[in-house]
């Protein structure tokens, strides 16, 4: 397979919106964290409070991941199309592959990331409402018992 100059540079808007969408992600968790620092120190309730921060220190760290993933599937793509410039084809095939599952990888954490972002939104309004979220099956069957 031969791959034009075009071929790497189709990744850069999709990795430049993603980078945005993760520094998005970063800065809401920033603020949440700073939210829950205030709480910390005026509620009796610190432990709570203590396994939201660790959950979201953890969160972050992901968040950073992905981000130097982002970071480095825009670089390889950079240094691709340099190669494919000099028709140096072999390392720029080497270095597109690299490219795509640096970008793989940083979607897969991105994926994990809302996995967890998904489940701490659920304890809380599982103890805000104080029922359980049914399943997605669960939840067309009811719709259509009713009828």
């Amino acid at each position: 397979m031969d791959i034009s100059i075009n071929t790497p540079a189709l990744l850069f808007p999709a990795i430049s919106l993603i980078m945005l969408a993760y520094t998005n992600r970063f800065l809401a968790l920033a603020n949440r964290v700073r939210n829950l620092h205030d709480e910390f120190e005026k509620t009796d309730n610190k432990a709570n409070v203590h396994g939201q921060i660790k959950n979201l220190r953890f969160r972050i760290k992901l968040i950073k991941q992905m981000q130097a993933l982002g970071v480095l599937a825009f670089l390889s793509c950079i240094i691709c199309m340099y190669f494919i410039y000099i028709e140096w084809m072999v390392m720029a095939h080497w270095v597109f592959a690299f490219s795509l599952l640096s970008f793989s990888s940083s979607l897969a954490i991105s994926l994990w990331e809302i996995q967890l972002s998904t489940r701490a939104l659920e304890l809380e309004l599982s103890d805000m409402e104080g029922l359980e979220d049914p399943t997605v099956i669960e939840y067309i069957k009811s719709k259509f018992e009713k009828d």
